[in-house]
């Protein structure tokens, strides 16, 4: 059964920092493309950063030059460093393969960028 978990949210300020994790279990995570994706309340699911099993990396514009997306395949993790938060970041983040699993999909955890 595969089981992804994403942690490291929460509430910060404007130009502050966060770092998600998502850890993966029930895949062979070291041939998985993974993506970090996140949903505003009324919106469409976005992908925002994606990394290959080479760790070749990409990002959509709206992150571009603040996120930085990494994996840890012995630990089967993969993350989501966010700096310069911006209020319109705030969002329900998600992990899952990239392209993304209907069946994949966790809880997610909430960012809120507020002052």
């Amino acid at each position: 059964q595969v089981q992804l978990v994403e942690s490291g949210g929460g509430l910060v300020q404007p130009g502050g920092s966060l770092r998600l994790s998502c850890a993966a279990s029930g895949i062979i995570f070291r041939i998985s493309a993974m993506g970090w994706f996140r949903q505003e309340p009324g919106k469409q699911r976005e992908l925002v950063a994606s990394i290959t099993n080479r760790g070749s990396t990409g990002y959509a514009d709206s992150v571009k030059g603040r996120f930085t997306i990494s994996r840890d395949n012995a630990k089967n993790t993969v993350y989501l460093q966010m700096n310069s938060l911006k209020p319109e970041d705030t969002a329900v983040y998600y992990c899952n393969t990239n392209p993304p699993s209907v069946r994949y999909w966790g809880q997610g955890t909430q960012v809120t960028v507020s002052s």
